[in-house]
Parts: C-alpha cells; structure tokens; sequence
C-alpha cells in the first residue's frame, strides 16, 4: 500500500469538555478564527463560511417566497434617528459603537454602527408609503451587526460583530403585522427544523422584551455546557415606532393612519454554533447533508502497482455524483494515508465517506461510510446515486431524532426553589410555576443563576401550583435556564 506515511492525526478531544472540544472544533474543521487582533471580532473561515452561506440561502430563499424584497442598508445611524424611540435607545445605549470623527474632524452630528435597524430603516419606510394601497412593505438583509458585548465574548456565541438576517415589515393594521408575526415564526421554524435542530419557542418576560417592542418571541436551544442558546427572535413592534418616525399614511377611509411594524432577526453565528455543539462527536464535526460543503468524500485505498486502478475508478463515480448534483470530493492526495483523510474529513463532518480500491474497481462496487454512526454498506455502481440519497435521509433523521430527544431530557419540573437550584447545577432547562412578577423573577435569578426566559409561545400551559419563589398564585408556565 502506498501513501502509508506516519500518521499525523492528533489527539481528540471529548466533547464532553465542550469548551475545549468546541474551540478545537472550530480551528481544526476551519469553521471561524477567533485569534482576530480585536476582542470579539471573529474570521469565518472557508468551511464554516460555506456552511454558513447554505444556512442564509435556506433562510432567504423563504423570505424571497414571502414577498421579502432583499435590500442593503447603510450601516452608519445618525444620532438624531437613533434617538428617535426612548425605549429602544434605552434598551441599546450601552452597547453602541459610535462614530465621532472623520479623519482629524469631529463629526457634527455623530454616528451609530448599527446595533440593530429599526432606526436606520423606518425613516425610509415614512417615505415609501402614502396610502393604505403601499402596504404591507417587507424587506430582508443579510447583514453584519455591532455591539459592544460586555459579558465574555465567545465566537459565534457572543461577539461584538455578529452575522445575521433582519427582517422588517409595515402593515395598514396591528392585525395585518400579527399575521406577519405568525408568517415569520413559520420560516424560521422550517429553517431551523432542516437542520435537525430541536427548540423552544418562548414569549419573552414583559422586562426581557426587545427594546422598542410589545412583545418577542425567541426561539431557545439547548447547549452542551447547560446554556441555553437564542438563535432567532421575532417582534411585534406594534404602533411604537410607526409613531416615532411618523408612519403615516392615508387610510381607505381618507384618513391619516399610523402603520404597525414588525421585526425579525436570524443570527447565523448562533444557528452555525448549534448546528456545530448539536450533531457533533467526539471526532469533530457531523454536518446534515443539506448544508455539508461537501456531502461525499471519496478515499481511494492505494495498492502498489494499482494505483491508478483505484484512482481511475474513483474518478468515475465522482464524475457520477457530480452529475446527480451531489457535492463530492476526491482525496487521492498520496502523501498522506488513508487513515489520516480520514481524520481529516471526519472532523470536517463529511456526511458520507466512498471507499474504492482495486478490488471494488473490478467489482464495480464501492463501501460507503456514515459520518453520524460510521455504519458500512456496500453499494453497486449502478444503485451509488439512490443509496447516496437514502442515506442522506437517513443521517438526517437520525440526527434530528437524536436531537429532539437530547432537549427532552433536559427539560425538567420543579416546585420549589431547592429542586430549582439542584436542575440548574446540573445545567438543565427547568419549567416553573411563575406568578409573573418581575422582583420574583430577579430573586431567582439571584439565587439559582437562572434566568426566566419565557412561557411557550406555540402550547398552551396551564400552572398547577403556587408561585416557585413567592408562593402567591401562579399565572405561567416558565422555563428557566442560564444562557449566554
């Protein structure tokens, strides 16, 4: 056999030290580079940026099939808009990057590196529409975002530049805009359901909405450090900024009229660490073949002297998979062994590996490899394009299964504050009985390091007993968990 050179392959890391696991992960699969000269700032590299490129193309897509027109905002706010809404100024005061100068001149009216878009994007909304004929206006971005993160910064997870789609919408009616909340909610819900990801949807507490907001709505994840992660959110801004920047319009009736406004935002860094602290293994990353780079990887096993019967073929059914539109590569680099493409492609989350060697070139035949079980079969030629394709499917309900399952079992009740306190030491996601009040909710998270972070949005839940902290009557059903 040639290309047997010492293996370069190093040692793996648990998953179960996921910090460890997760930073390995991410350099050694080339997902991001948090080694930028500025804290909080993250390099996407090649891999994670094409995973992260299928992730906004699944999202947009469905945008686009909703009426979402694509727009590209300027990324500066002047002050004066910025300021326009008290709440939402309150709400992101502390976290603004400001603009002050321009070369060695201080700026006049200073600027604001967008926190968010509302402020940037409902003054132009005010010159779109006249009458009630102009509604509704949707419009979607692709865009990065600035905060100046104070907690512990964590790539991906929390940054101070972080990737993400927002959506924002105006309606004739607060009606119109709650279908348009029922609409998003719906999208990203298909988005996140094609990667196999599991979640809660929660309506956030009164005190935890989004700044400017009536309500939010987010969708939490498990993670495997006990932290739940938000990866989207969607708002119903109501009436709030349709009056702050003067949305008005001309009604069916003749008369002047505010328009309501919602807003939504998919964070691709957090669907991209999910995606990643979800499915992944002891041996890196397990990608679902829909947004896998690469969803075949092809190692021919090299025998002196038959070198080229083994590539010739591998060459071959790559030329097959192409063809059937599936994204393949073939590793015949013979300076290093099989056991070390292995590696290499296992931590990368290839989907499937195809091994060929001079037996199977005389066989017609070929092994196929799963990355989520590593589970052989073997495959004739002519059935290679339908047994790839079924085994996608597979890989992906098991992975989504597997997932569903692992938040089941981290979901838990509890009824009183000492059974709260021992499922958040053991990180868990923990439903209470909540009375609403917001000096409760800070108390428990004073005294468990848990934050309330909602009631179900999506299934009616119903308290059966007092009050988790106070013992006064409850009202909800919360979830309680630390997050980042």
């Amino acid at each position: 056999m040639t290309g047997n050179k010492s293996s370069k392959k190093k040692e793996l890391i648990a998953k179960d030290n996921f910090t460890e696991w997760y930073d390995n992960v991410l350099l050694e699969a080339k997902v991001a580079d948090d080694r930028y000269p500025v804290k909080g700032f993250t390099v996407y590299t090649g891999w994670g940026m094409s995973i992260a490129r299928r992730i906004i193309g699944m999202l947009e897509e469905r945008l686009d099939n909703t009426d979402h027109d694509p727009m590209q905002f300027p990324v500066v706010i002047p002050q004066s808009s910025f300021q326009k809404e008290e709440d939402h100024i309150a709400g992101f005061s502390g976290e603004v990057f400001w603009i002050t100068h321009a070369g060695e001149n201080e700026l006049e009216n200073k600027l604001v590196l967008r926190p968010t878009s509302e402020t940037a994007i409902y003054p132009m909304f005010k010159l779109w529409m006249r009458s009630h004929q102009d509604f509704p206006i949707r419009m979607q971005q692709t865009c990065n975002v600035y905060r100046y993160e104070t907690k512990a910064t964590r790539p991906l997870y929390r940054g101070r530049e972080f990737l993400w789609n927002e959506g924002h919408t105006a309606h004739a009616t607060y009606e119109d805009a709650e279908e348009q909340i029922k609409i998003a909610l719906r999208i990203y819900s298909e988005v996140y359901d094609a990667l196999g990801l599991s979640y809660i949807m929660l309506k956030r507490p009164v005190f935890d909405k989004f700044a400017g907001a009536d309500y939010s709505v987010a969708f939490d994840t498990w993670n495997p450090d006990g932290k739940v992660n938000q990866i989207g959110t969607v708002h119903q801004l109501g009436y709030n900024f349709g009056e702050a920047f003067e949305q008005t319009f001309e009604d069916e009736n003749g008369e002047q009229a505010t328009a309501a406004n919602t807003c939504y935002g998919m964070g691709f860094g957090r669907t991209l660490a999910a995606t990643i602290a979800h499915h992944g293994d002891n041996n890196g990353l397990v990608l679902p073949p829909k947004v896998a780079p690469k969803q075949v990887v092809i190692v021919p096993i090299l025998f002196r002297g038959k070198e080229e019967i083994a590539v010739g073929y591998a060459k071959e059914l790559e030329a097959k998979l192409k063809e059937a539109g599936i994204r393949v590569v073939l590793d015949s680099d013979n300076r290093t062994s099989p056991g070390d493409k292995y590696y290499k492609w296992e931590m990368y989350g290839v989907p499937l590996r195809l091994e060929v060697g001079p037996r199977e070139a005389q066989n017609k035949n070929a092994t196929l490899v799963r990355r989520d079980n590593f589970e052989k079969v073997q495959v004739d030629e002519e059935k290679l394009v339908e047994k790839v394709n079924e085994l996608f499917e597979a890989i992906f309900e098991n992975l989504k299964a597997k997932d569903k399952a692992k938040l089941d079992s981290l979901v838990k009740d509890a009824y009183d504050m000492d059974q709260l306190e021992a499922y958040m030491e053991a990180r868990l996601i923990v439903k209470v009985n909540w009375c609403g009040d917001a000096e409760c909710a800070m108390n428990i998270k004073d005294q468990v390091s848990g934050e309330i972070r909602g009631t179900r949005w999506d299934v009616e839940e119903e308290p059966t007993g007092s009050c988790v902290f106070c013992k006064d009557e409850a009202k909800y059903v919360a979830y309680v968990s630390r997050t980042y």
